[in-house]
């Protein structure tokens, strides 16, 4: 397999944010963007730098260009990328809850290195100076949304009607009392004329989530089946995460195991309209033994789960694999993670410091390849990085041409989400 290579020095990114890389192919170019941190080259000088890196993917060249520099040093203020009808790029970012703004720019028409000045819309009239975290942008009726959290820490949105260069408050998609830190975490998939999401009731830490989907479609929030939630979503008064259908619960019981503190990873949809969604649970372990490793991971068995949903059929739910310990001592529930192929779904990249194929401890996270042929019920796996002198996390497979595999994670250590020494790195392979 041909070796992946480094594209930035310095970059994490976290999940919640969509698309973080995105590849244009009438240019021949793939964005990726990421976080500078304090810990990496450039150090307190870059520190916080909201950066693209653009690869020429014919030449392999990569240049880092920086959007907004000392922004916050936080891997939660990565940037949602689109491609736009008249060629420019948009890129859209927040900080982590640490002030009211979502903050956007355009770039010069088909050229991603070259962007114009940042502009700002500021929440604070609906979120009463509580902040604004993440951005997803999603097209649906020939409006552009930006999905974040915001307002009583909901998932809300903006709407645009000129592809980004305006926004205004669309409102809430669903909100319920809060309960700890935010309410619901959620993914989002889409197509011109319909929206797909899974979300949580709140924080794992906080709360035994569930993992719900529901699906935006004709100006209406709707069940798996259909059914309608909220007749005109993102207006008024919003429904509870609770009214949407369930496809994973707290306290099932998986080959003898409870699962519960459920959380989102990554959903994709086909254009058959076949679903695909990562889960992660904890496997309920109350009985663990009280020894150095148990105080720096207090949860030490997290499961990766694998639904499929076929257009007019019920969610599938398998098992896919161990996740291991909590990735941080203070974040228990942070994993390696899993990305779907967007091209197809029974492909995954799944980062594990359990080798799935015998169930061994490695010493570091590594990236495997999983694929199934009969919808989840078995995998096939194959190492895509082993051996590894650091973690290798969060994958990421860039959409925009379905010809090409790009494959990106960042690799190194990490001890918050304010601080890390990681490279991002690219495996890029045709299909």
């Amino acid at each position: 397999m041909t070796a992946a290579r480094v594209i930035n020095d310095n970059g994490a990114w976290c999940w919640f944010q969509d698309e973080r890389a995105v590849v244009d192919p009438d240019g021949g170019v793939l964005v990726v963007g990421s976080i500078a941190a304090p810990e990496g080259p450039g150090g307190a000088g870059r520190a916080g730098n909201v950066e693209l890196t653009v690869v020429d993917l014919r030449s392999g060249a990569a240049e880092v260009v920086v959007l907004h520099e000392r922004f916050e040093a936080d891997d939660h203020d990565v940037p949602a990328l689109w491609r736009r009808r008249d060629g420019r790029w948009l890129a859209v970012y927040t900080k982590h809850k640490t002030d009211d703004l979502t903050r956007w720019r355009v770039s010069e028409p088909g050229d991603p290195r070259k962007w114009g000045p940042e502009r700002t819309f500021d929440w604070s009239e609906f979120t009463g100076g509580r902040g604004v975290t993440y951005s997803n942008l999603h097209e649906l009726d020939g409006r552009l949304y930006c999905f974040a959290r915001a307002v009583n820490d909901d998932p809300c949105a903006l709407v645009s009607d000129d592809d980004g260069d305006t926004w205004t408050y669309a409102g809430k998609l669903f909100t319920r009392p809060k309960v700890g830190y935010v309410n619901g975490y959620t993914r989002y998939v889409s197509t011109p004329s319909r929206i797909d999401l899974i979300t949580t009731d709140h924080h794992p830490r906080d709360y035994n989530n569930s993992i719900y989907h529901g699906y935006l479609e004709a100006g209406a929030l709707h069940r798996t089946d259909g059914t309608v939630v909220d007749e005109i979503a993102l207006d008024a008064d919003a429904p509870s995460q609770v009214e949407l259908t369930t496809v994973l619960a707290a306290d099932s019981v998986w080959d003898g195991e409870p699962m519960t503190h459920c959380w989102t990873v990554d959903i994709r949809r086909a254009d058959d309209g076949t679903l695909a969604a990562v889960l992660l649970a904890r496997c309920d372990t109350p009985n663990q033994p009280e020894d150095a490793f148990a105080r720096l991971h207090p949860v030490p068995d997290h499961r990766f789960f694998y639904a499929l949903l076929a257009p007019g059929g019920t969610w599938q739910v398998h098992q896919l694999a161990k996740a291991g310990h909590g990735l941080l001592p203070h974040e228990n529930d942070y994993t390696g993670l899993v990305a779907i192929d967007p091209y197809d779904l029974h492909s995954l990249y799944v980062s594990t410091p359990i080798d799935p194929r015998d169930g061994s401890a490695l010493e570091h996270h590594e990236i495997f390849h999983a694929r199934t042929s009969d919808g989840g019920a078995s995998w096939t796996w194959m190492p895509v990085t082993e051996s590894s002198a650091v973690d290798n996390l969060r994958p990421i497979v860039a959409p925009g041409d379905p010809r090409r595999i790009p494959l990106l994670w960042f690799r190194g250590t990490m001890t918050a989400s304010q601080h890390y020494d990681c490279e991002v790195v690219l495996l890029d392979r045709l299909r």
